[in-house]
């Protein structure tokens, strides 16, 4: 199918992207909840203090006693939404927008493309089926090299989606996916765009492989076994499995990528991080192994309808480019 092939997944990607974003925002925002950055405690202060709390915010009252702050209360997905709403506008909700564009051009169009390509190439061509090792291992490939293309928009966008949480004088304020990309690239150097691209990869890696794996997968076995045919039941049905599949598998990287990319490198300060696996630690150390769930009911809430909406437009743009 060559070019179509990533024309048709960049259509479809760019149109599911779009109307998922505003559940995709506030999944962000629920990963960067409990996210606290400390300012460095004195060494007279840390050696008072038990290694466990001395990570934590802290303050020393008059009369010598240490006050440890309790943690902030964690709000689901219709709260953060609401307060988003409320307290940054309705428009809030499609913040970085731009971004989403830029990236899906990027990262889907090139994985959707690949995978395709590969698809072709390792199909059977008497049996017309391929084995699901190689839909697994052809969504690796496919993911890896598009979230490669795509980094710099994922930073600009998790920058942008995130903005609103920060106190007014420390917000970024980017006024495009482009205004974004060019200040990281002047302030922090180009290679601020791939940070966390081991993590991005690794992440897309997961999702290709889970998603489009699952979803000719699924697509066959219902062909298969005459559950259905071949039509919107049939494109809903294992959509909505490969969003959930895809979810469950990427959640944990996604978490940690978020905070890695969100992080602020103050000039002469040692980064919050100092990458993907100290983020784990300090995650899971602070807020427990279910952290790197946070923000999974967003996940699934947007996974599901992004794939849906993304198998579902993908099947009718290749009826409509068929003939081209």
């Amino acid at each position: 199918m060559g070019v179509k092939g990533f024309v048709e997944g960049g259509i479809a990607s760019i149109v599911a992207g779009c109307s998922t974003h505003p559940l995709d925002l506030i999944k962000v925002r629920m990963q960067l909840q409990g996210e606290t950055h400390a300012p460095k405690p004195t060494p007279a202060t840390v050696q008072n203090l038990r290694p466990a709390l001395a990570f934590h915010n802290t303050s020393v009252a008059a009369g010598g006693s240490i006050h440890i702050p309790p943690p902030a209360a964690r709000v689901g997905p219709i709260a953060v939404g609401v307060r988003i709403v409320q307290q940054e506008g309705v428009a809030a909700l499609f913040s970085g927008v731009s971004a989403t564009i830029l990236r899906q051009s990027l990262y889907s169009t090139t994985r959707m493309g690949l995978y395709d390509i590969l698809k072709q190439k390792w199909t059977d061509p008497n049996t017309r089926t391929m084995p699901l090792t190689s839909k697994i291992t052809a969504g690796l490939i496919a993911g890896a090299i598009g979230a490669a293309v795509g980094n710099p928009a994922d930073v600009a966008m998790v920058r942008m989606q995130a903005d609103g949480r920060l106190p007014l004088d420390q917000r970024r304020n980017y006024k495009s996916v482009v205004d974004a990309i060019t200040r990281m690239a002047r302030q922090e150097g180009v290679m601020s765009l791939w940070r966390g691209s081991s993590l991005t990869v690794n992440r897309a890696m997961l999702v290709t492989a889970s998603q489009l794996a699952s979803y000719d997968q699924v697509k066959e076995l219902i062909l298969e076994k005459g559950v259905m045919k071949d039509g919107l039941g049939t494109h809903v049905t294992a959509s909505f499995t490969a969003g959930f599949v895809a979810a469950v598998a990427s959640n944990p990287v996604d978490v940690i990528k978020t905070r890695v990319m969100n992080m602020k490198v103050q000039p002469g300060e040692a980064p919050p991080y100092t990458g993907a696996l100290d983020c784990a630690l300090k995650t899971v150390r602070a807020e427990g192994p279910m952290a790197l769930y946070k923000g999974f009911i967003p996940t699934i809430s947007r996974q599901g309808p992004f794939t849906i909406v993304l198998f579902v437009t993908l099947e009718q743009v290749r009826k409509v480019l068929k003939d081209f």
